[in-house]
């Protein structure tokens, strides 16, 4: 493909995800993964080049743009190389009209910036939140040490007691060191995020929103497969992942268990007061993400935002009756506003006096309320609030 042609396909492509994002449908990684599997005349380095140029693009515009063209617009006033490339060859996009519709350039939407601002992200620390983010691997300390991988890899140590840094693009997935289950692709802060449950062999942790279980892996490992783990969702799909992620890694995960939303406790009664720690990663608007999912700032809007705290305050309480007297729990979110995380835990403290806050002690992260918030600016990881909270005895 030609230059002009790889920013054509790009400009389609930001129409589709544009298109998505209005429509709450499928996110960029997969429309751009369809794009390739049906455009096989694509090359390796046209599927690199037209992928660059749609993040980018994403990045570059604040409010949804009206259309791809615009947003490669957008992008051409920071990269005027690109603009040349408007030149109407065969397959190229057609020639810049005076006057033509270009994007708003930003960090957000402006209802989702003041928002960040009212909770202390803006400036540089906003802007931070738009670059491409590290890839960080965990080495699995059930089967492997963290100073032989950071040698065989020549990766940098992270401040997560078995977190590694690799070049940005490097092929993890065909590295024998992940094929074998010896390392786990998980953000630094992520990995913090599981320090800071204190998952320690012989106790009953449970993992209330294990996902795919990424998180579940790390408490596996912390345990040293001993004790009683338990992985919770509500998506079967992703919770029907972790089987072989597991069995890869090595991990003994006791039992998992698909939850009914609002009717989590029934499928969890076994485990009632029982568990000695918490996870609650609860689902946000993964505001602390934009740096490997920029176009999710257009797809949140106020009602979106008032449904994910509603359910964030609905998981804590699950959670509160699961932890048993002097357990605790740990409530996390991949969000830095202050609703989603340290607004929530002053709401929960306040409804139930009688547990405390016991902020995690952390080699990263700024206190935000009783909780500590990572951010990419001053942490190098994704942005999270983590709060560690106790039940009393």
């Amino acid at each position: 493909m030609t230059p002009a042609a790889r920013v054509e396909a790009a400009i389609g492509l930001l129409d589709r995800i544009i298109a998505a994002a209005l429509a709450k449908g499928p996110p960029a990684d997969r429309l751009l993964a369809e794009w390739f599997r049906a455009n096989r005349f694509a090359g390796s380095k046209d599927r690199r080049a037209i992928r660059e140029l749609v993040y980018r693009a994403i990045r570059a515009c604040g409010p949804i743009p009206q259309t791809g063209r615009a947003a490669m617009l957008a992008l051409g006033e920071s990269d005027p190389s690109l603009l040349l490339l408007f030149d109407g060859s065969p397959y190229g996009p057609a020639p810049i009209e005076e006057g033509e519709l270009v994007a708003e350039a930003g960090i957000a939407p402006e209802w989702l910036v003041e928002r960040l601002s009212a909770s202390g992200i803006e400036e540089a620390e906003a802007a931070a939140l738009l670059e491409r983010g590290p890839l960080d691997i965990r080495v699995n300390a059930l089967k492997a040490d963290r100073d032989t991988m950071q040698q065989a890899l020549e990766a940098e140590i992270l401040a997560a007691p078995n977190g590694l840094r690799l070049p940005t693009g490097s092929p993890v997935e065909q590295l024998p060191q992940y094929v074998e289950g010896l390392i786990e692709v998980q953000d630094g802060g992520s990995q913090l995020a599981c320090e800071a449950v204190g998952a320690a062999p012989g106790e009953t942790v449970i993992d209330l929103c294990a996902g795919a279980g990424g998180k579940t892996l790390a408490l596996a490992a912390a345990m040293a497969n001993q004790g009683t783990l338990i992985a919770a969702d509500t998506d079967r799909g992703r919770l029907q992942r972790l089987a072989p992620r597991a069995e890869r890694a090595g991990a003994v995960v006791a039992e998992t268990v698909l939850l009914n939303p609002n009717r989590e406790l029934e499928a969890l009664a076994a485990w009632h007061g029982k568990a000695d720690a918490v996870l609650v990663d609860a689902p946000c608007s993964g505001t602390g993400t934009w740096r490997r999912n920029p176009e999710a700032r257009w797809r949140l809007d106020d009602a979106a935002l008032e449904r994910l705290t509603v359910l964030q305050q609905h998981l804590l309480g699950v959670a509160a009756e699961l932890v048993k007297p002097g357990g605790r729990l740990v409530y996390v979110v991949c969000s830095l506003l202050d609703e989603e995380g340290a607004g929530q835990v002053d709401a929960f403290l306040a409804a139930n006096p009688d547990w405390r806050a016991s902020p995690p002690q952390l080699p990263l992260g700024r206190m935000r309320g009783t909780g500590v918030r990572l951010t990419p600016f001053h942490d190098g990881t994704d942005g999270f609030l983590i709060a560690r909270l106790e039940k009393p005895c």
